[in-house]
């Protein structure tokens, strides 16, 4: 029982709580340890393809064992403390590797500038949770790049750490969110991190295959009951959601706009240029902003499908 009330109450302290701003939490820390480790390793080998892809992999390596590894230590210590206090301290860590809360809390900012039409409010709140350049995006646009993040999030936000808690605890689940975290941080196809992240990128690629999978299918069942087209949701699934470079993002981003009857993704501008992506879904109305609303109940719904689902795979196979 002690992982499905890790899990459980974890889940739980999120819808709560949602993560609290400061420097001192444990993903904050890992991108700290990301940041300096990823200019020490710079030193150490040369400018070049071979030597970029060997500093990449090496981090890699020193981020997994350090992220692992000091939960591993917390908990070891806090059992021979007392059981339960082991137990209060996973499911704290647990509620700190799930962001649930926090997507909700900061897509709803940007439908709360568009709603009371506070276009630059709602251009500084959507920049801070996407990558692309916000200056020349409409109401259309922020709505839509809201509900695309919140849909891409469900998967490596939420619905992944959750289903690799429930297979290995905290330390299985500070793993993925380290590789999640080393991705966001270096794992672009830029001048400088084309090598150097590759390591990084192809790992979060396979940490994520299966789970973004799950949480696309979680999604589609989750329309069903949601007010969303759960028809439109696998038909959009079935046929989107691979117009995507990465081969897990648009998983969630198909069903999402099949449930809501959206046309998602597109081109988009990154750091001055701009980059032509194929669209996701069909065009059966406009966007909104109350369809940042609408996504935010599809993530819920999808996240509680999927804590029932790892409860009782659990309890199965461990009791």
């Amino acid at each position: 029982m002690h992982g499905i009330i890790v899990l459980m109450g974890g889940f739980l302290l999120d819808c709560l709580l949602g993560d609290p701003h400061n420097p001192w939490h444990p993903i904050c820390l890992i991108g700290h340890l990301i940041s300096f480790l990823e200019k020490e390793i710079r030193h150490l080998f040369p400018k070049n393809q071979n030597g970029e892809l060997a500093g990449g992999t090496l981090l890699v390596l020193l981020v997994l064992v350090i992220s692992t590894v000091v939960p591993i230590l917390i908990l070891m210590a806090a059992r021979l403390l007392h059981p339960y206090l082991a137990l209060v301290l996973e499911m704290i860590m647990c509620y700190q590797l799930l962001a649930a809360r926090s997507l909700r809390d900061e897509s709803m900012k940007v439908y709360r500038a568009l709603h009371r039409q506070d276009i630059e409010g709602a251009r500084k709140a959507v920049s801070m949770i996407v990558g692309r350049d916000t200056e020349r995006l409409d109401a259309a646009g922020i709505a839509k790049a809201a509900v695309e993040t919140v849909a891409e999030n469900a998967s490596d936000g939420v619905i992944a750490p959750m289903i690799f808690i429930a297979i290995g605890g905290a330390p299985l689940g500070f793993f993925y969110k380290a590789v999640n975290t080393m991705d966001s941080m270096v794992g672009y196809k830029n001048g400088k991190y084309l090598y150097f992240g590759r390591a990084a990128a192809k790992l979060d690629d396979v940490m994520n295959y299966v789970p973004s999978r799950i949480s696309g299918l979680l999604m589609v069942a989750s329309s069903a009951f949601t007010s969303g087209n759960a028809k439109g949701a696998w038909r959009i699934f079935r046929r989107d959601r691979y117009n995507h470079a990465s081969p897990n993002s648009a998983q969630t981003e198909a069903a999402c706009a099949g449930a809501l009857g959206l046309q998602l993704a597109g081109d988009a501008w990154y750091f001055g240029e701009r980059y032509h992506k194929p669209t996701i879904g069909d065009p059966m109305r406009d966007i909104e902003d109350a369809d940042i609303i609408r996504a935010n109940c599809l993530m819920y719904g999808a996240s509680i499908l999927c804590l029932v689902l790892c409860v009782v795979i659990r309890y199965i196979l461990v009791g």
